[in-house]
């Protein structure tokens, strides 16, 4: 692994805030930034002269201007930028599995040029063995900056805890785990006569989140780290805590379906509602 952030280019407004806020990240981290344009291969038995060389241009512009743009952004950043050819996803996969971290530009549910529009790029954030972050374009400001992770104490995520306290650190930002949880339907039933019952599940799973939590606290010592477990759909609960966040963080498990890699349905909902930049951590 080369250890680097990457950031991928494809000309839309989206990828321009990927390459500035890629920048900043390889500048906290101290290390490179490589900036790269997949270009699908046309056949040239088939495509025009003109299209063929139009194509080479544009690609060689878009390296040239994400480079410019990041140097700008960060004053002394060293600075790669490469045009590859081949199949998007699978060549944007390979960058993110050879570095640190890749970011690419998402629209959302509401676009259709960016990264995270279409199937590459869910692909990418999919099967990648490393972490994936998505940023939007500029958008409305935000009322206050923190990192928010989700968190599901029934399962191992110390790759999730890890990234979430390492990024709350470089950054300067509070830190908030968020954990989700709903009654069993007995429970439910049982609540209603005495709203204690929720009361103590509910105190009981803090205590679990915050134990899960104690080590990598003490680790790091200078971020402020709270934690919450609330009732409710953990895609709702995650997205409207989304809405004031510096950065969000969701684990993504592997899951193979029929038709390829699986995004779990709490990662998909924040990666598309969240006005804030989405980083998908594969958890093993």
């Amino acid at each position: 692994m080369t250890t680097q952030v990457v950031v991928g280019v494809d000309g839309s407004e989206e990828s321009g805030a990927a390459v500035c806020w890629a920048a900043r990240d390889a500048a906290l981290r101290g290390i490179p930034l490589r900036i790269v344009h997949v270009e699908e291969p046309a056949d040239p038995s088939q495509t025009p002269e003109p299209y063929l060389r139009e194509a080479a241009d544009r690609a060689e512009r878009l390296v040239r201007e994400g480079t410019k743009l990041a140097r700008e952004e960060v004053s002394g950043l060293e600075v790669s930028g490469e045009q590859l050819h081949g199949r998007v996803a699978e060549w944007l996969t390979a960058a993110a599995d050879e570095s640190d971290l890749m970011v690419l530009g998402s629209r959302g549910l509401g676009g259709v040029r960016g990264f995270v529009a279409g199937s590459t790029s869910l692909a990418v954030v999919s099967l990648a063995r490393r972490p994936v972050v998505l940023v939007r374009a500029p958008g409305r400001p935000r009322a206050g900056d923190a990192v928010v992770a989700g968190v599901d104490i029934r399962e191992a995520c110390e790759p999730l805890l890890e990234f979430s306290f390492a990024e709350a650190a470089r950054r300067q930002l509070p830190l908030r785990f968020l954990h989700t949880w709903t009654l069993p339907l007995s429970d439910g039933h049982a609540a209603i006569v005495d709203p204690g019952i929720g009361e103590e599940l509910g105190g009981h799973l803090r205590t679990r989140l915050d134990t899960l939590l104690l080590p990598w606290r003490q680790r790091y010592p200078d971020v402020k780290a709270v934690s919450a477990a609330v009732v409710g759909s953990a895609a709702h609960q995650m997205v409207e805590a989304s809405q004031d966040a510096g950065l969000v963080v969701v684990g993504r498990r592997d899951r193979t379906v029929p038709v390829g890699p699986h995004l779990g349905h709490v990662a998909h909902a924040v990666i598309h509602h969240s006005p804030a930049p989405v980083a998908v951590v594969p958890l093993a």
